[in-house]
């Protein structure tokens, strides 16, 4: 990453399209209107920009009245907190009234508006995340944002343990900035408290914390932060178990290795399954969606049995898993075999899903409904007996050697 410019100038988005109409809209006639947040950075150190977030100093309702002349769709999404999502053709923006907090309890604040951009970056988390930008380019920076964005360092605003306190998935979110956007050690200060406020942990929804840790797990420098917070630890709490650091570094180098995209659910199957009982863990623990949960019940399951250069056998598995499971846990096994990542047999291994497509078992019920099998429990059973023994002749295609299959499925499983 290059070293951040003073302003964003140059930036397109500024001048032209529905970004820059929309600050049109809201900038003028006594009132500001600033690009906020993760924008602000990410373009400031040239990284993707995700999503635009707009600070205004109007009021929800003044906004609403505004982008709706404008012909924008206004979307009431968090306007007790000042928050309006406007649409414009397609694209959401979030656009928030300036706020000041007069208390906090824990993620839950009482908060009044307010005019004052200061007061403002400085009720959000990080340094880096308070900076704004005026629709001319000047970026603006009350929090030493942009010194911290130069030594890559994640600091916490004012006294990171009231930060914290404000939101206890602060702790997640400053390992996972650190991973995504810091340099070396994490910051001393924010660190300790962390580290002091880590029983706070337990107070968060099992899906805001499952939220975060995925985004983790996919940072460019997701290892060194999980092994920074298991050092701390934090990163045992999180996961209810002990955490294989080795096997999830492999797993981002086999990974980028077999030219695979990073996936949160090998990632953190990987990190955190070895058993069935560890994918029910982190299910339960997380909160994981079924599909999610499925997937590391899948990797759990005798990854330590696969092995490069057994093309039947590998054949046999991918038929049985599927392309995504089956690459799910070959890269497991791969990321904890002595291979190095770079590997050539377990890379052809990964990659027979894109040279192989598994058939279509050619028999059906009727096949052996002709060679006098009734329907119920006998049927069924000769159609998996035929199923096994044709995988285990590796998959043949003729008729002949088709026929023969289903006739010694039937004089296997008839005298039941």
């Amino acid at each position: 990453m290059s070293e951040p410019p003073a302003s964003l100038k140059d930036a397109a988005w500024l001048r032209e399209g529905a970004l820059a109409r929309l600050l049109q809209v809201l900038d003028r006639d006594g009132e500001d209107a600033r690009v906020v947040g993760g924008a602000v950075r990410n373009a400031l150190l040239g990284e993707p920009i995700a999503e635009f977030d707009v600070a205004t100093t109007a009021v929800p309702q003044e906004v609403i009245r505004r982008v709706a002349a404008a012909g924008f769709k206004p979307v009431p999404t968090g306007i007790e907190h000042g928050t309006i999502t406007v649409v414009i053709e397609s694209r959401p923006f979030e656009v928030t009234t300036l706020r000041e907090d007069v208390e906090t309890f824990g993620r839950h604040a009482n908060v009044r508006f307010g005019r004052d951009w200061r007061a403002d970056a400085e009720r959000r988390d990080f340094t880096m995340n308070a900076l704004s930008v005026t629709s001319d380019g000047v970026v603006h920076d009350y929090v030493g944002g942009i010194a911290d964005l130069e030594a890559r360092r994640v600091k916490f605003i004012g006294d990171p343990a009231k930060r914290i306190i404000e939101d206890y998935l602060r702790i997640l979110r400053f390992f996972r900035f650190h991973a995504a956007y810091g340099r070396g050690l994490p910051d001393a200060v924010g660190l300790a408290a962390c580290i002091a406020a880590r029983a706070g942990l337990e107070r968060l929804s099992r899906e805001r914390v499952r939220m975060e840790l995925l985004k983790l797990l996919l940072a460019r420098h997701a290892t060194p932060a999980l092994a920074a917070m298991a050092e701390s630890g934090l990163l045992v709490p999180v996961l209810g178990g002990v955490p294989d650091l080795a096997g999830f570094e492999n797993m981002a180098k086999v990974e980028a290795a077999a030219g695979v995209q990073a996936d949160a659910v090998q990632r953190i199957g990987a990190l955190g399954v070895r058993i069935a009982e560890d994918a029910e863990r982190l299910w339960q623990r997380l909160r994981l969606s079924n599909v999610e949960h499925d997937r590391l019940a899948s990797m759990a399951e005798a990854w330590w049995r696969i092995s490069p250069g057994k093309d039947k056998d590998a054949r046999a598995l991918l038929y049985r898993l599927g392309p995504e499971r089956f690459v799910d846990r070959v890269l497991l096994a791969w990321a904890r075999s002595p291979a190095t990542a770079h590997d050539a047999v377990w890379r052809a291994l990964t990659d027979l899903s894109e040279r192989w497509a598994a058939p279509v078992f050619p028999l059906k019920a009727a096949d052996f409904i002709k060679r006098g099998v009734p329907q119920g429990p006998a049927l069924g059973a000769t159609l998996h007996e035929a199923e096994e023994a044709w995988i285990a002749a590796d998959f043949p295609a003729d008729a002949a050697a088709i026929s023969a299959i289903a006739d010694a499925a039937v004089a296997e499983v008839r005298p039941m």
